[in-house]
């Protein structure tokens, strides 16, 4: 008898009695040694596929039960739960969960058509199909047994033959529907109906067992920009390498063969469009689970070859653990959910083990969610703008706009506090495109009160400029405003552009053709060939400020950006150093031929009406 069926006074196992509930363990589980003329004597079989189904026999005869054991047995069947006793009947039903009943009718104290009743009632076994085992011809039973859901009849004395005709087409039946009901069509692995029930009974066993359980919450970051740049239909073909990748970063030992442990054979799942959970039961389930994640990161950092290009995936894990985290299901997956978010928040592409501090933090993080949604309607948001400055003559030659949250109790909240959350609340778009609507409109007012006409650059997420009209909100925020086209500059990450090449070459074209400007932002972080970039259309590049930290002194930075300027240089592009903050960092730009700059040397982002004082000051 194993651990997993052990249950109750274990001096009653112990004493020789006779056990009420147990498991027959299959001969080819004891390696005993096999002379040869027993090897040339044994016919080859074909391996039974649904030996590894739990049966379960409930029947007051014990005798009854050791034959249809051994007979099931030498078809093949590996595992057994077993009682005499038809009052435990329902306990272990709910424990175990078998995959199929053989149920006597006629028992003392509970009877079968009782026990199947109470089985159909129940919602976490109602689903188990039942075989009644029964001597009674009595129509009007059998016609009960019926109306309670029975699967079959097996008439008793039972034929062993016949029965194994009945249990194998239960259970093919019975692998069918569970496939249906509990697998996800696109990665085959477990859905999330699947996971909640497992879930719910390994953390019954650990309770019983006094041992621990891990839950990781995978969730995969920024999916969802990707798959709108390489489409649904690649998106899928991700989704099945991701999952692939995942059951990969498993070993047995992360789950099995751990003192205390089922014998779960799926630990993870797909619970969700892009999200995963993978369960990892046992008393080594905090180790366990560092190591599972530390795979998966890894596994995850190689590109996915997808229709003809390298598709880059990265995912944040959030880690609870049972019972020290949570106490119930709900509390576990709720905790394993916030420690992903965290994950989510420190950067994405980590793993974070729930803390009882995060708590706080996530109900803030939810407030400000809530607050932000109504951001917009409340007018709340602000743009600031950081001058663009002629690296000669000191000149404002043109400015970027930055939002700000100008909340009406907390105050101005600062960009990097808010602007993830709008990411991963879905705002970030409608937040966006009041930005550039609002650049387009304030710069038209400058212009119109007599200032000199300078350029205005508005940045735009992934979400924004992946949406299905981006072109035609940027069309439509000029005509709105009256402001010319060359007087915009459309800001994008190199990383966003190097996603999905052809749609954004088309995208970037159609907003050149419209007259607006585009730029390259944080150039140099996005792990582009230099060269890569000659396909695109593009107007500016702006050298990233982590480049210009070390400038000059330090020799690595500067041969970087001197690179930048020259590979500007030969492709005819206007420059821009970000994060210029010292004389000597302006000198060597200035020096090497980069022509304009912004950063706290000049100003620090400023609200509309300062910064034309600033421009009248600098004309």
């Amino acid at each position: 008898m194993t651990d997993r069926n052990r249950r109750g006074n274990d001096s009653e196992l112990n004493d020789g009695s006779a056990r009420n509930v147990h498991e027959i363990v299959s001969p080819t589980d004891e390696l005993a040694p096999i002379s040869n003329s027993e090897v040339s004597s044994q016919p080859i079989q074909a391996k039974n596929p649904f030996a590894s189904s739990a049966i379960m026999i409930v029947d007051d005869e014990p005798t009854t039960i050791e034959v249809l054991t051994m007979f099931l047995q030498g078809e093949g069947y590996e595992r057994f739960i077993t009682t005499s006793d038809p009052r435990e009947a329902m306990e272990w039903l709910e424990c175990e969960r078998p995959d199929v009943l053989l149920l006597d009718l006629m028992m003392p104290h509970i009877d079968g058509l009782e026990i199947l009743e109470r089985i159909r009632h129940h919602e976490h076994v109602s689903h188990i199909p039942v075989l009644i085992l029964t001597s009674s011809t009595d129509a009007e039973t059998k016609h009960r047994a019926l109306e309670l859901g029975a699967t079959d009849f097996l008439g008793k004395p039972v034929d062993p033959s016949e029965l194994a005709l009945r249990l194998r087409n239960t259970l093919a039946a019975k692998a069918y529907q569970d496939r249906l009901a509990f697998y996800d069509a696109l990665t085959g692995l477990p859905n999330r109906r699947f996971f909640m029930d497992q879930l719910g009974r390994t953390l019954l066993r650990a309770q019983v067992q006094s041992t621990e359980c891990a839950l990781l919450h995978i969730d995969l970051d920024r999916f969802q920009q990707i798959n709108d740049a390489i489409g649904h239909s690649v998106g899928d073909a991700l989704l099945r390498g991701v999952a692939e990748r995942l059951e990969l970063s498993m070993r047995p030992t992360d789950y099995l063969g751990i003192p205390g442990v089922s014998d779960e054979k799926e630990p993870l799942s797909r619970v969700g469009g892009d999200e995963f959970s993978l369960l990892l039961p046992g008393d080594g389930a905090l180790d366990a689970a560092t190591s599972v994640a530390r795979r998966i990161l890894a596994s995850l950092s190689e590109p996915f070859h997808l229709a003809g290009r390298d598709v880059f995936v990265t995912a944040s894990i959030g880690i609870a653990l049972f019972p020290g985290d949570a106490q119930n299901l709900n509390a576990l997956l709720a905790n394993a959910d916030v420690a992903m978010s965290y994950a989510k928040k420190r950067g994405r592409n980590t793993y974070q083990f729930y803390d009882h501090s995060l708590d706080e933090a996530s109900a803030d993080r939810l407030s400000l969610e809530t607050e932000l949604r109504g951001a917009v309607e409340r007018k709340e948001l602000r743009l600031h703008y950081q001058p663009k400055v002629d690296i000669r003559t000191g000149r404002i030659m043109g400015c970027e706009a930055l939002m700000r949250w100008d909340h009406g109790e907390l105050g101005m909240i600062p960009p990097d506090q808010f602007i993830p959350i709008a990411e991963d609340a879905d705002l970030i778009g409608e937040m966006g495109e009041w930005a550039l609507r609002a650049a387009c409109q304030e710069n038209k007012r400058w212009q119109d009160a007599g200032l000199p006409p300078i350029s205005v650059a508005v940045n735009v997420s992934a979400r924004q400029f992946l949406s299905d009209n981006f072109v035609g909100t940027v069309r439509s925020a000029l005509d709105d405003s009256g402001l010319e086209p060359r007087y915009l500059t459309i800001e994008m990450t190199e990383s966003l552009i190097i996603e999905n090449p052809a749609e954004t070459s088309r995208m970037l074209e159609a907003i050149q053709r419209m007259g607006a400007k585009v730029s390259i932002d944080d150039f140099g972080t996005g792990y582009s060939s230099l060269a890569s970039l000659k396909r695109f259309p593009i107007d500016e590049l702006k050298i990233d400020r982590s480049f210009m930290q070390g400038v000059p002194d330090d020799q690595d930075s500067a041969a970087i950006v001197t690179a930048i300027i020259a590979f500007a240089r030969v492709l005819g592009l206007f420059l821009v150093a970000e994060g210029v903050e010292t004389e000597e960092q302006r000198a060597f730009l200035a020096e090497n031929g980069c022509e304009c700059f912004q950063g706290y040397l000049f100003s620090r982002p400023i609200p509309g009406d300062e910064l034309l004082k600033l421009i009248a000051a600098s004309r």
